[in-house]
């Protein structure tokens, strides 16, 4: 692989952290942008951080693939159905009128990652992001067709053959398969399952939800298939920005040169010499890589803070007996952590969380709107009285039938004529047209009045203001 010389110079400093001269011995020793050359073969790895990752990323796509197949009280329980304009969660129903808590529900998503990033740089990145997950499931797919990474380096360089189409055939038809059931369960959250599978399966979907299986089932292809890393480096916004909150606490992962180099291979259980680092320069680290990239060439942009590197070298170092950690999660700073850069963080997520909860205490179960009918100011009944009409426009989010009473209040002699209570159906939209009579003498012109909405079951209630019109 081609590397080139990157803008990582001897004693730059990228947001904070400042990247140490290696030792200039006649040991190989290479800046790279990060940026590979080709197709990254990665290599297996196993040790305590690839635990720590396949057990989260095990209870993330479980978590993902099996919330649209949750049941409660006989409907989906996570479902945003766009037709309805509502998203169900469990008992709770939201509409466009309550998309603050999804709002303030991503401010407070981002405020924690921002903090994790402050923390610990990528951490996002190599552990938790779909985009990392997705593309080392796709790698273990691979590994268990075509065997190591050095098989299918080996396998790619051979001419095509009937085993080389075999085994390619199989590889991309498990990553399909792969790629359509993360496609499915996307759009299991707009589409009702009991209605999705059946229909896809047997070709009876309409064209709208094939061609949105069919869209994400290419994205999950293309982007953990063949993009891979090209998505990290390239197309993530997020990457872009990440090292703007790096600073002199955050741990990074990073080599430690200092009781690495000088670097060189030697026999297992010889001691190294005067000369020479704990480094045995057996390149695990760069074969685990999902970037590409040499980790002992110092600070790079690429790096996704995965920890495989971390694994794969406490691996070798384990088997020549020598302390661990020459590569690690570590902070340029000496000493303890300063709280003082974290402040900012703290205050946004404790805001956040104090918004959410004052919205859930102003929130209620339904809306109602009252619009007074502007064709005529009033109309004079059988009996002499005055009368206004009035349209009342109500929204249920529970998910249960409701009975709303209404109640006008503002003036004496105010009654309501006909039926004074309305049921709406769950998640639903009813209008209402009530008649409001003055049955003593009309005041003149406009009076202010006001109506109360009661649901019968609960007590809650509502008021609306309005005018009272009378010659």
């Amino acid at each position: 692989m081609t590397s080139r010389v990157s803008t990582l110079s001897p004693g730059s400093a990228l947001s904070g952290v400042t990247v140490k001269p290696l030792p200039t011995s006649n040991q190989r020793i290479i800046f790279r942008s990060g940026v590979s050359e080709g197709k990254i073969y990665i290599r297996e790895q196993q040790g305590r951080l690839q635990r720590i990752r396949r057990g989260l990323n095990v209870g993330l796509i479980g978590l993902f693939m099996l919330l649209p197949l949750l049941q409660y009280q006989g409907h989906q329980a996570i479902l945003i159905d766009l037709a309805q304009q509502r998203l169900d969660l469990f008992s709770l129903s939201l509409f466009p009128q309550d998309l603050m808590i999804v709002a303030l529900l991503f401010i407070l998503a981002a405020f924690l990652l921002f903090t994790a990033t402050k923390l610990y740089g990528r951490i996002w990145c190599g552990f938790s992001c779909p985009q990392t997950v997705w593309t080392l499931m796709f790698n273990w797919l691979e590994r268990r067709v075509e065997g190591s990474h050095s098989h299918s380096r080996a396998l790619d360089a051979q001419p095509w053959s009937g085993q080389k189409l075999a085994k390619k055939g199989v590889k991309h038809a498990l990553w399909l398969a792969l790629s359509l059931a993360s496609g499915l369960t996307f759009v299991s959250y707009f589409v009702p399952v009991s209605e999705l599978y059946p229909a896809f399966f047997s070709l009876d979907a309409s064209l709208t939800v094939q061609a949105w299986v069919g869209f994400f089932t290419l994205c999950t292809y293309v982007n953990a298939g063949w993009l891979r890393d090209k998505v990290c480096q390239h197309i993530c916004p997020y990457a872009r920005f990440q090292s703007a909150m790096f600073d002199d606490n955050t741990r990074l992962l990073a080599y430690d040169a200092a009781r690495g180099e000088s670097r060189g291979p030697r026999k297992r259980g010889q001691k190294p010499s005067a000369s020479q680092g704990d480094c045995v320069d057996c390149d695990l680290c760069v074969q685990v890589c999902p970037v590409g990239i040499d980790i002992r060439d110092g600070l790079q942009y690429p790096c996704i803070s995965c920890g495989l590197c971390i694994d794969a070298c406490d691996q070798t170092m384990a088997r020549f007996n020598y302390a661990r950690g020459l590569i690690r999660f570590t902070s340029s700073r000496k000493g303890g952590r300063s709280v003082s850069g974290y402040l900012g963080y703290g205050v946004g997520v404790l805001l956040t969380v104090v918004a959410i909860m004052a919205w859930a205490n102003a929130r209620t179960s339904f809306e109602v709107n009252v619009i007074r009918d502007r064709q005529a100011l009033y109309r004079i009944n059988n009996q002499g009285f005055a009368e206004n009409t009035y349209k009342f426009k109500a929204l249920n989010k529970t998910q249960q039938p409701r009975t709303y009473g209404i109640i006008v209040q503002g003036v004496y002699g105010l009654s309501i004529e006909g039926e004074a209570y309305m049921t709406v159906a769950p998640g639903q939209h009813q209008t209402h047209v009530l008649t409001v009579a003055l049955t003593e003498d009309a005041q003149k012109g406009q009076t202010p009045i006001r109506f109360v909405v009661v649901d019968v079951k609960t007590g809650e209630h509502l008021f609306r203001k309005s005018s009272f019109y009378a010659g």
